[in-house]
């Protein structure tokens, strides 16, 4: 009889220190409604052949994100969370811990970086792969490149990769890679053995240089806030995923347009499929509320129309969604938060389901997780509700106990 070999025991370990001095909270900070930590987080446990994510950290902010997002947490250290500690060190630190705690052995463990948001779960399978295959004691990310690498000397600039003399066509010359430094995979025995991440056979798992950014500054996190709409593959929440629905009015359940009669009185417009949207979703049980920044009959008049709670008239919407997710026992990262202006961020770096309307601010559209394709007041609540329960709005079969 033939034994199946069991499979590998793969370890992604995620270093994330709280400290940052280029970008304070840095790995908190969120790119496309997702903090860098949990984008990281994601990546890896979205990645064919890895079976544990831990990150390790100093900071019990980021420890809770971690958990959030379904990684574990280890506690660094502070003799290894300074400025001048080694990421091998987080690395061997949390390796030892994790078998402490787990009784097992990891095979395979991988360093991956959180400043580097586009990250995908298929770079990181690939990693995984060339080490399990035995094809490669070590892995890493590297992109191609074709340029001309240049050294100022005393004698004036020179060449490192190519002579002055003779410059090749692209097509003529062999790729260089430059190593991304997102993730690193290695054979977890010799790690332990050599104490650096390459070893042995060393293998590149070519990325896409259009993916390659890496945040050590401001500018390079608004880089990779712009560039994720880009980059980004187009997510939306399920009905498991989301525990109660906030929504902004002007703008996002209108098309933020007033028209005005002569005594000065306000209307405006909205749309009835939205109304369908919002009934399908009370019907599903999930708690809907309007948070608006206006104090307006309008607001509170569709609101009693819909038969939802409303919070107008607020001057810090977070502070109020904070306290009415307190008040209902919400866990804010199961709140899908939607809006379409700036003064609905705040919210939606406080929600694990920040989701901008089509016709949002670019800035909106930037910080949201998940962005409609229709323009607010003309069914983007519909849609919404299409992602959570389908497109013919079904209340979900509860699971059997």
């Amino acid at each position: 009889m033939t034994v199946k070999k069991p499979s590998p025991t793969v370890l992604a370990v995620i270093p994330a220190r709280g400290g940052s001095k280029g970008v304070p909270a840095k790995n908190l900070a969120p790119v496309a409604g997702i903090p860098l930590v949990g984008r990281a987080v994601l990546a890896c446990l979205g990645a064919a052949g890895v079976t544990d994510v831990a990150v390790s950290t100093d900071d019990p902010a980021i420890a809770a994100a971690a958990r959030s997002f379904g990684a574990e947490a280890v506690q660094r250290p502070p003799a290894i969370a300074g400025d001048t500690a080694t990421s091998e060190s987080a690395v061997l630190h949390a390796l030892d811990a994790f078998e402490a705690t787990h009784g097992r052995t990891a095979d395979v463990v991988l360093l991956v970086q959180c400043t580097s948001p586009f990250l995908t779960s298929a770079e990181v399978a690939e990693a995984v792969a060339r080490i399990t295959s035995g094809a490669a004691d070590t892995a890493f990310t590297a992109a191609p490149s074709h340029g001309f690498l240049w050294r100022e000397t005393a004698d004036g600039a020179t060449g490192v990769n190519h002579d002055k003399a003779h410059r090749p066509r692209r097509q003529d010359r062999e790729p260089e890679y430059l190593e991304t430094g997102a993730v690193y995979a290695m054979d977890a025995t010799g790690f332990r053995t050599h104490g650096h991440r390459f070893f042995g056979r060393t293998a590149i798992v070519v990325t896409d240089p259009a993916r390659v950014l890496e945040i050590d500054d401001p500018h390079d996190l608004a880089r990779a806030k712009a560039l994720a709409p880009l980059l980004d593959a187009p997510v939306t929440p399920a009905f498991a995923d989301v525990d109660a629905v906030v929504l902004d009015f002007d703008g996002t359940q209108t098309d933020d347009r007033v028209h005005l009669d002569a005594e000065g009185r306000e209307f405006v417009s909205a749309h009835r499929g939205d109304g369908l949207g919002i009934a399908a979703l009370r019907r599903a049980g999930l708690p809907v509320l309007i948070l608006s920044t206006e104090q307006n009959p309008v607001v509170a008049a569709r609101a009693r129309k819909l038969k939802i709670p409303v919070l107008h008239g607020i001057d810090r919407k977070d502070l109020a969604l904070k306290e009415w997710c307190e008040a209902e026992s919400i866990d804010p990262a199961r709140v899908l938060y939607a809006g379409n202006d700036v003064n609905d961020l705040p919210c939606f770096h406080l929600v694990g389901w920040p989701v901008a309307v089509g016709s949002a601010h670019d800035s909106v559209r930037a910080a949201a997780r998940a962005v409609t394709v229709t323009p607010g007041g003309f069914g983007a609540i519909r849609e919404i509700a299409a992602w959570l329960l389908g497109p013919e709005l079904n209340t979900p079969t509860p699971l059997p106990n």
